[in-house]
Formats: structure tokens, C-alpha cells, sequence
């Protein structure tokens, strides 16, 4: 499929997993167990089966995120890379400190991203504030637009669910993707529909639910202290509470288990299966801090879609979405 002109595989990888540790106050919002030598190797992996396309933020680690990208990727031409910025950082300490949606903030948080991702221009930008009020978001747009203008980034974007949000920004010149949560438990079919009415690209956050859907996980599953999934107070992080998967989703996967591993994919490419036969332009940006993970997330695009029986069987067992219900935050 194309991108920005340029030809990509429909699958990204997820960087925040190697961002290592972060911290918003004195609640880890990082995955814990990440090395830095292992990321490199996963991010070259990636490179070396089709996946071009690299989903990072200037949060993710704090900035380490970044940094580790520029080093994997140096002299890799083909690597696209999308960042987010709207959350003031500080990399020493490694704190989050907030939202930063000043129009004044966005040229030095994007001359901060080239600096760390050691380039001279960006592919994407994404604004990384999920329920920002449009008319608050305006003029951190504007600035996006003079960036673009300026030869700093390609395009930009907006990491969000709402789809009045999306759709209030997507006839803007150099607005070219919306990043949304979907998988297998949580489908979002209204912002599907804007996405493809106004032919932008669909970045997939969330397309594992966390992790959950790699099949690893039991209800008797406790995750590291340290781990995001054990941070309790997330409330848009539903796929785990108190630090073990959500019984409900876990009992969700159970049933459907035997239909996505259908012609013996697993069950991380059967639910990347799943997204492509919503749309077989959906990017899903899984995230990979292992070499191992990155190659078994990449053998999905040797599978491609679900088969269509499968699909609609699926449909009579999973979660239906309540048209009425409003967008939320995930």
C-alpha cells in the first residue's frame, strides 16, 4: 500500500515498548523489561521482514524512544517514521509532566524530535493529546501546517478516538492520518467510516489490546509493578485491572481462539488478520520489544485478512458496538 508516496507493508511497529521506563508523578506509565541493545535488534528485524514503518512519541521513554530509532536506523533510507508530541517531557528525570497544547510549544518540540531522531525532516507528526477539544487544537494545527511548510515534517495527524475530532481537521492540507484504537475487543466503526470516506490512513493503536491478544496471558497473569498494564488508575487501559488481564476479555479470547489461528496463525497474527479484513488498509502498529515478537507480528502479512467465514462468525461472538454509545478516550 502506498504512504506518502512511498510503498509500505500495512504493519508498523509500536515503539513504546522500547522506550523503557517513564513516569507520570510517581505511577510507571513505561513497559518494564526493555534493553536497549534488544530494541535495536528488534527495530533491524523489522527492517529485514518488510516493516518500514516506525510509530514512536517524544513521551515514549522520554525521549529514549527516539534516540534508539535514530541509532537502529541510521543509513535505512526506506524507514518511515512517525512521532507525537503535546506532552512536555523531561529526560533526565524521565517524567511526563503534562499536556502542552501551546501553538508556541510545537516548532521547538519538533526541532527537539529531529534532534533526538538525528533528521532533518519528519514524516509524520501527530498531535499526542487524545481528547483535546478541537477548538483548542486549532491552532496547535496551525503550527503543524508552518512546520510542514518549512520542510521540518512531511505531514501530521491526530492520535485520537473522537471522530468529530478527526473529522474537524481532515480536509486541512498535510492532515493525512487519524491513529485509533482497535482490536478484537473494541471496534470502531464510526471513525473507520470518516477514515475511509476522507481516504486518510488509518494507524492502528492498540491492535493487541495490550499485549492481551498475543494468547500469553491468564487471568492468573500479574504484571511487573513497574509495567503500565499494572497501573490501576488508567481507566481507558480496561484490558487489565489491578495488574491481571480483564477476565472479560480473557474469557472473549477463549472463545474465539480456535477461529483467528485458523490456518495455523497465531493469536497476535490472528487478530492483525482481523483488523485487515475490516479494511485492508488499516495500518495496525503493534508494539515489539523483541526480535522474536517483531518476526511472529511480521508473519501476519504472509496470512493477510481473515477469511471471511471466519469473519462473520467472529462477529456473532464478539462485543457489538453500540451505535448510540459516545466516543471515549482508549
Amino acid at each position: 500500500m502506498q504512504l506518502l508516496g512511498q510503498e509500505i507493508a500495512p504493519l508498523g511497529m509500536g515503539c513504546w515498548p522500547i522506550g523503557g521506563e517513564m513516569y507520570a508523578g510517581d505511577k510507571s506509565v513505561g513497559y518494564t523489561g526493555a534493553d536497549d541493545q534488544t530494541s535495536i535488534q528488534t527495530i533491524h528485524a523489522a527492517l529485514d521482514h518488510g516493516i518500514t514503518l516506525f510509530d514512536t512519541a517524544a513521551a515514549y521513554g522520554a525521549g529514549h524512544s527516539e534516540r534508539l530509532l535514530a541509532r537502529a536506523l541510521k543509513n535505512r533510507p526506506e524507514a518511515m517514521i512517525i512521532t507525537k508530541i503535546g506532552i512536555t517531557i523531561d529526560e533526565t528525570t524521565k517524567q511526563l509532566s503534562g499536556p502542552d497544547a501551546e501553538s508556541s510549544s510545537v516548532i521547538p518540540a519538533i526541532n527537539a524530535c529531529l534532534r533526538r531522531l538525528d533528521r532533518d525532516c519528519i514524516d509524520m507528526v501527530l498531535f499526542h493529546q487524545n481528547s483535546r477539544p478541537v477548538e483548542e487544537a486549532e491552532a496547535f494545527f496551525d503550527e503543524l501546517e508552518k512546520a510542514q511548510q518549512a520542510g521540518k515534517i512531511r505531514s501530521f495527524g491526530w492520535s485520537t478516538d473522537f471522530t468529530a475530532s478527526a473529522a474537524a481537521l481532515a480536509d486541512r492540507d498535510g492532515f493525512v492520518a487519524v491513529e485509533h484504537a482497535m482490536n478484537l475487543f473494541v471496534d470502531a466503526p464510526r471513525i473507520q467510516a470518516l477514515l475511509q470516506e476522507k481516504r486518510l490512513a488509518a494507524l492502528i493503536r492498540s491492535p493487541l489490546a495490550m499485549g492481551l491478544l498475543s494468547g500469553k496471558y491468564g487471568t492468573d497473569t500479574i504484571m511487573p509493578a513497574d509495567d503500565i498494564r499494572a497501573n490501576a488508575q488508567l481507566e481507558w487501559a480496561s484490558y487489565y485491572v489491578n495488574g491481571k488481564p480483564n477476565p472479560a476479555f480473557v474469557a472473549v479470547l477463549d472463545a474465539i481462539r480456535d477461529l483467528i489461528t485458523v490456518e495455523g496463525r497465531t493469536p497476535a497474527q490472528g487478530a492483525l488478520g482481523w483488523l485487515w479484513s475490516k479494511n485492508p488498509t488499516n495500518i495496525p502498529i503493534p508494539g515489539a520489544r523483541t526480535p522474536e515478537q517483531i518476526v511472529g507480528l511480521a508473519g501476519a502479512l504472509e496470512f493477510g485478512p481473515l477469511p471471511a467465514s471466519v469473519t462473520e462468525e467472529l462477529a456473532t461472538l464478539l462485543p457489538a458496538s453500540d451505535p448510540k454509545a459516545p466516543d471515549r478516550e482508549r
